[in-house]
C-alpha cells in the first residue's frame, strides 16, 4: 500500500523502532526491497536520488514505482532523495512521490528554512511528507563540494518552528557512500537534539555506521535510516559472480532472477537490524 513518510514514522517513534529508506536504481532492487518488506511484514522507504532522477525522468519513475508500492502488501513510501532545486521537488509533489527531501544543507539556515517551508506548503495540500537537513552530512566520494557541519541545535529548533518539516536529517558524523569503514558518531550532539527536536530524526549514510550504533540511534528518535551503499555493493557483487559462473550467459530475466534474492537478502538484514 501507498503511503506517506508521517504514516510509518510515528508508529517507528511509538514503538522505538525505525524504518529503512532504501535508494533504489530500477525495477529489480526495488522488488527485492519490497520482497524483503513483504516476509517481515514491515514498512519500508524507496527512495531515488540525484543520480537517478538524471537519468530517469521523474514521470517515469513514478510510472515505475507506484504500482509496485500500491500492490505491496506491506506500506511502502515513494521519498525523493537530496534534492537542491525546489521547482523539481515541487514537480516530484505532482508527479506523485509520497515523500520529498528539499535539501537547503549548503544554504545560509535562513535560506535553508526559507526553501523548506515554500515546498512544506506546497506538500500538505496533497498530503505529501518533507524531510529537511540541518548541518550538512558530508560524501565519502562523488559529491566533493557538500560541506561537513555537525547540526547546529538551535539551527535545527528554527527549522522545525519555522518551516514545520516532517522529519530532519541530522549530521552527527555520519558521512554518505562510505564502503568498507566506519565512523564514530558523536552521541553527545546527537542526544543533545534528540532532547530538543519533538519530531523523528533522520540519519544519512547508514552503510558507514557501525551496528551497534545504528541499533542505538534506531531506539531513539531517529526512525528513518537512508540506505544505499550496501545495497549497491551487493547488487553489484551478484552481478560479477552471475556473469563470472557463466560465461555465455546473456539474458538480462534470468541473470536479474539470480541477482533480485541476494539484494533481498540485504534488504532482510537492513530491515531486521533497525527493529522490525
Amino acid at each position: 500500500m501507498l503511503v506517506n513518510l508521517t504514516d510509518l514514522m510515528q508508529p517507528a517513534l511509538n514503538n522505538g523502532y525505525a524504518v529503512p529508506c532504501f535508494n533504489v536504481f530500477g525495477y529489480e532492487d526495488a522488488l527485492a526491497v519490497v520482497t524483503a518488506a513483504e516476509a517481515r511484514n514491515a514498512g519500508v522507504i524507496l527512495a531515488v536520488n540525484l543520480d537517478m532522477t538524471l537519468f530517469m525522468p521523474l514521470d517515469h519513475i513514478i510510472g515505475m514505482l507506484k504500482p509496485l508500492a500500491m500492490s505491496a502488501s506491506v506500506p511502502v513510501c515513494l521519498h525523493l532523495d537530496h534534492n537542491y532545486d525546489i521547482p523539481t521537488v515541487l514537480k516530484a509533489i505532482d508527479a506523485g512521490f509520497t515523500s520529498v527531501m528539499y535539501d537547503g544543507s549548503q544554504l545560509p539556515i535562513a535560506q535553508n528554512i526559507a526553501g523548506v517551508k515554500q515546498v512544506v506548503a506546497h506538500a500538505r495540500t496533497l498530503g505529501v511528507s518533507v524531510e529537511a537537513e540541518v548541518g550538512s552530512v558530508p560524501y565519502a566520494s562523488g559529491r566533493d563540494h557538500i560541506k561537513s557541519e555537525l547540526t547546529d541545535i538551535n539551527e535545527a529548533i528554527m527549522m522545525l518552528e519555522q518551516a514545520n518539516p516532517d522529519v530532519i536529517a541530522v549530521s552527527v558524523g555520519n558521512v554518505h557512500r562510505l564502503e568498507n569503514t566506519f565512523v564514530d558518531i558523536d552521541f553527545t550532539r546527537f542526544n543533545e537534539l534528540q532532547a530538543a527536536i519533538k519530531v523523528p530524526l533522520v540519519i544519512h549514510g547508514t552503510s558507514g555506521v557501525k551496528t551497534t550504533d545504528i541499533q542505538k540511534l534506531a531506539k531513539g528518535n531517529v526512525c528513518k535510516f537512508n540506505i544505499g551503499t550496501c545495497l549497491r555493493q551487493r547488487f553489484g557483487q551478484s552481478l560479477r559472480a552471475t556473469l563470472g559462473a557463466d560465461p555465455n550467459l546473456f539474458d538480462r530475466l534470468t541473470i536479474m532472477k539470480a541477482i533480485i534474492p541476494e539484494v533481498s537478502h540485504e534488504a532482510d538484514k537492513m530491515i531486521g537490524l533497525l527493529g522490525q
